[in-house]
């Protein structure tokens, strides 16, 4: 799995392949606020100076609160991505990794370019003996699966007792507190989680993300990335929106998510799981439906696992909305 992955987000490409400008394309392919919050003010100190460390304190202390890790400081990174790509360095040479699938598909890759052996399980049930490390996506990217948190503790434990490890990606999770590990991490030794900050916020410009790991592996995470890794811009903008009150945001989000579900419920599309920010459809027309909207600018997620299933994202406001369920009443039906 050396190739590369095709993510959402691709305007520019989509643009060069059914016209337009990409600036006149509604891009409803990723799991993006649509709506970013607005920026704090950002001393002129953040920009001219490589980030101090009290800059780094403020954020991590902020994120603490945010992600209610008790003792632990969650490690801000320039974007998750960063790490996923560190995580086969926890393990030793011929290891075997379970990732529950299918899921974002940049983890398979990181531990296939490292030569580890790689099982893609469609259930927790299915870790064995052999697993040294376990990646959960939970909510799960694109159809939304959840797992308890008391049946990954339990997961952290049986891997704990052979040196193992066990990785939950929350990039959604700012929607679902109650599932989080992130309360419980400070008592989970060999639990790493993964955060987004600009999912939520609708910031994914500025690469951003957060660890939370007990210290030992914090300080690993630290080292492999190297000094000043994390921007001053970025640390001050996350100190400041992460000790903001989020009520207004999530109502907003649940809004612009209720009206994504009644435009697809009126096109007639079944919604067969998703987030607060994302609805995976299924449908057998899934290409056709695809490359419909493409020719309207519209764009969506497709999966070359998954001939049937497409991933919209939220629209912004009514007006895309409107501009949305056009499109889709205006599609032939084969």
């Amino acid at each position: 799995m050396n190739g590369k992955i095709v993510h959402g987000g691709g305007i520019t490409a989509a643009a060069r392949l059914f016209g337009g400008r990409p600036q006149d394309w509604l891009d409803l392919s990723t799991g993006i606020n649509p709506n970013p919050v607005s920026l704090p003010d950002i001393p002129v100190s953040a920009w001219h100076r490589l980030p101090d460390e009290h800059r780094v304190d403020a954020a991590r202390a902020a994120a603490r609160r945010y992600y209610r890790s008790g003792g632990i400081l969650p490690l801000p990174v320039p974007g998750t991505q960063s790490v996923i790509q560190l995580l086969p360095r926890l393990l030793a040479p011929g290891a075997r990794v379970a990732v529950v699938s299918p899921t974002y598909g940049e983890y398979a890759r990181a531990f296939a370019r490292a030569g580890l052996a790689l099982d893609p399980i469609s259930s927790l049930d299915a870790v064995n003996a052999a697993h040294q490390l376990v990646v959960v996506v939970n909510p799960n990217n694109p159809d939304g699966r959840l797992w308890g948190a008391d049946r990954m503790v339990a997961l952290h434990d049986v891997l704990r007792a052979r040196g193992g490890y066990l990785v939950v990606d929350e990039a959604f999770g700012d929607g679902n507190s109650e599932t989080s590990l992130a309360p419980r991490a400070s008592v989970l030794p060999n639990l790493v989680i993964f955060r987004s900050f600009g999912k939520f916020f609708g910031l994914a410009g500025l690469r951003l993300g957060f660890v939370i790991a007990q210290a030992s592996l914090l300080d690993r995470f630290d080292e492999w990335l190297g000094p000043w890794a994390v921007s001053g811009p970025a640390l001050a903008i996350a100190a400041d929106l992460l000790a903001t009150d989020t009520a207004p945001i999530r109502a907003r989000i649940r809004k612009r998510r209720q009206a994504l579900g009644a435009v697809l419920a009126d096109a007639g599309l079944t919604v067969a799981g998703g987030t607060d920010l994302f609805a995976l459809v299924a449908d057998p027309r899934a290409a056709h439906i695809y490359d419909h909207l493409a020719r309207h600018h519209i764009l969506i997620r497709k999966f070359d696992y998954a001939g049937d299933w497409l991933r919209f994202g939220l629209t912004p406001d009514e007006e895309a909305d409107r501009r949305l369920a056009g499109a889709l009443a205006d599609m032939e039906r084969p």
